[in-house]
């Protein structure tokens, strides 16, 4: 042999064989997908964390608007007869011989009712005729009327309230049947 072919035979043999592993990945590997496995966890729940926070300002947020726009509500919801009273005061005020002697009563009157509608309060408008809706009117009664009538508002006996968009009160219809 010649010193070419010898030190192919010593390059050979000095060269370290790759073992092949028959048990798997090593036990680093197995380490490393662990922790990227848990990795991952724990950034999903940290989405999911961040955006369920978000979804809790926005609610939170819609939720403070919707206080401030109601927020006298129960007070006015309390003050609505006494508005109903003024307005049975001031039809028999009309009736009287001297109404001039109520001035007082119906300046007082009108203050009240601008100041509920300065915070909101407003009249659902109802009057006879209309037709007859379960979402904005409450029938008291049905009474017979004729085919033109049929479904449709005849009297109001009670006037009804909103405060923004929501009723506080309905109004109370006699309906024709």
């Amino acid at each position: 042999m010649s010193t070419s072919e010898e030190s192919k035979d010593k390059s050979k043999k000095a060269a370290p064989k790759k073992a092949a592993s028959k048990k798997g990945p090593s036990k680093e590997a197995k380490e490393l997908a662990s922790i990227k496995e848990s990795l991952e966890l724990e950034k999903d729940k940290y989405l999911r964390l961040f955006a369920e926070f978000e979804n809790f300002k926005k609610r939170t947020s819609k939720e403070r608007i919707e206080l401030f726009k109601t927020a006298g509500q129960d007070v006015i919801v309390d003050l609505l007869p006494v508005l109903d009273d003024f307005e049975r005061a001031l039809k028999e005020v009309e009736k009287s011989e001297n109404p001039t002697e109520f001035d007082g009563f119906k300046l007082i009157s009108n203050k009240f009712r601008e100041t509920l509608k300065s915070k909101g309060l407003d009249f659902v408008v109802v009057e006879s005729g209309d037709a007859f809706d379960s979402e904005i009117h409450e029938a008291i009664t049905q009474i017979p009327a004729g085919d033109d009538q049929k479904g449709n508002v005849i009297d109001v006996i009670e006037k009804g309230y909103m405060l923004g968009d929501k009723i506080l009160r309905y109004p109370k219809v006699v309906v024709g049947q």
